[in-house]
Formats: structure tokens, sequence, C-alpha cells
């Protein structure tokens, strides 16, 4: 632990996107501390208005507070976000566990489930279920869960076959260690590593892939703001009034590029290939 302490300290760009990624959680937490209006609020006689005292970004179609808008629609797509990957997560980590651990035709029924999802385009996807379950946050979250299971479950798979059948899980096993014991004691906690690393690349993918249904109408619901429906919103004012969707897409690209670039940091100081050094 702490030789990973000292290289994420060391690892510039590790530290400068925890500290910004930190700082949007703390904003969209305090959101109404932070926001200086409702953002569902309308005032009539600030339609489409640029930068001034009262509304530092302006205001949108309905004069509504675009700053208010993007804080909250901080929250909406964080919550989101890593909700969706916990799903992904949690499932993609058991059925990664069973596939790669028990092998045989329970590998080969699990994987093939998971290429059929494969086949997919992720949005595609994700649209369909959404089309099914109906649009709503909770329902959001659960359509690009779905889609994600696949790629965690590969990752386990992965880590899982090349380490379980090394000394120290063959030692419990001669020891008469259950086979739980074996999974979540033993094998589990050689394989979150590489776990760690899809999941801060997976939550910019889930961001992204919320906005994409808000901006269609399928995810989060108006008035509730979210990035992805104020740019579906601004679309139609773009020319009388640019700053509607230039800044819910500046939040957005911010945020997935912190994402990115913090779990590319992690997975270079979690390189096996640099632990000499």
């Amino acid at each position: 632990m702490s030789t990973f302490r000292k290289r994420f300290l060391t690892n510039k760009t590790a530290v400068f996107c925890s500290i910004l990624l930190a700082l949007l959680c703390l904003t969209a937490a305090l959101a109404p501390v932070l926001a200086p209006h409702d953002p569902t609020e309308m005032f009539q006689d600030h339609r489409m208005e640029g930068s001034s005292g009262d509304f530092l970004l302006g205001t949108d179609q309905f004069g509504r507070d675009l700053l208010s808008r993007i804080i909250y629609g901080a929250r909406v797509s964080l919550v989101v976000g890593i909700s969706a990957v916990l799903v992904s997560v949690a499932f993609g980590t058991l059925f990664g566990l069973i596939a790669g651990y028990f092998g045989r035709w329970i590998d080969g029924f699990i994987m093939r489930v998971m290429d059929v999802l494969f086949a997919f385009p992720e949005i595609l996807l994700a649209l369909a279920i959404v089309a099914a379950l109906g649009p709503g946050t909770f329902n959001t979250i659960m359509a690009i869960g779905i889609v994600n299971i696949p790629i965690f479950t590969r990752t386990v798979r992965g880590a899982v076959l090349s380490i379980k059948n090394l000394e120290y899980v063959e030692s419990a096993r001669a020891i008469g260690a259950s086979t739980k014991r074996i999974l979540f004691l033993e094998i589990f906690p050689n394989v979150t590593a590489p776990l760690l690393v899809q999941s801060s690349l997976a939550i910019s993918g889930a961001i992204l892939t919320e906005s994409a249904l808000s901006f269609l109408g399928l995810g989060i619901q108006p008035p509730d703001p979210s990035w992805g429906g104020m740019i579906s919103e601004a679309r139609r004012y773009m020319e009388l009034a640019p700053g509607m969707i230039i800044w819910p897409c500046i939040a957005m690209t911010v945020t997935i590029l912190a994402c990115n670039m913090f779990g590319d940091a992690i997975r270079d100081i979690l390189d096996p290939r640099h632990r000499s050094k």
C-alpha cells in the first residue's frame, strides 16, 4: 500500500485528475448550497440572456439559470455513472469469478451470453433496454449497468484464469478451503487492480451514455436537469444563445476527460512492469 501511495503521489496526472474529480463530486454533493438559483425556477424576463451578475453563465429559453442547471446536472451524471458502474462491477465480478474458476460448460455458457451482449453497439442496447423499461433515473442506471456487465466479466475472468492455478490457491484447496473462501478471499483480492482500472474508465463511458440517452429523450426526464437533456434543448437555439450548448458540453467534456486520464494513470501505476522501479 505504501508503494502504491508513493507512486500515486509522484504521478502528476493521477493527482491532478483525482483532485479535479473530487471537486466535481463535492460540487455535485453541495449543489443546493452552491447553485445560485433553483434549477427549475423560470425568470420570464431573462430568457436566453448572456452572462450577467445575476446569471454568471446566462439563462436558457425558459429563463432558467444555466450555472445552477449545470451544477445539478453534475449530480445527476455522477450518480448515474457511478451507480451504473457499481451494478456492472457487482454482476460482472460474480460472473467472471464463476466462469474463470469453474471453466468447462459453465464458462462456455456465461461467455456466450456475454458475447451476445457484446454483439450489440452499447448505445443501441441501452436504448433497447430503456425503451422496454421506460425512461427514468433508475431505469437508465440499470440499462447502462447491464450494457457494461460483459466488459467486467471478461476483465475478471481473464485475471482469474491467470491466477487460479498459482501456489497459494492450490495450497488453499489442499487444506480443504471452501470454494466460496477460495473465490472471495484468495482470488478476488488479486483481481481488484484491473477491476479498479476498468471501473475508472467505465464511469466516463456511463456518463456519456447517460447524456446520449437524455439527449434522445429516454434518459433523465424534464424538469430534472441533465447535461444531455440541456444539450438536446439547446440545439434549437444555439445560434441565438450559444452558451446554452457550450457550457454543458464543456462540463461533460472535462468530466469524461478527467475520468479517462485518471483511469490511464491508475493503469500505469498498477502496471506490474513498473513495480520494481
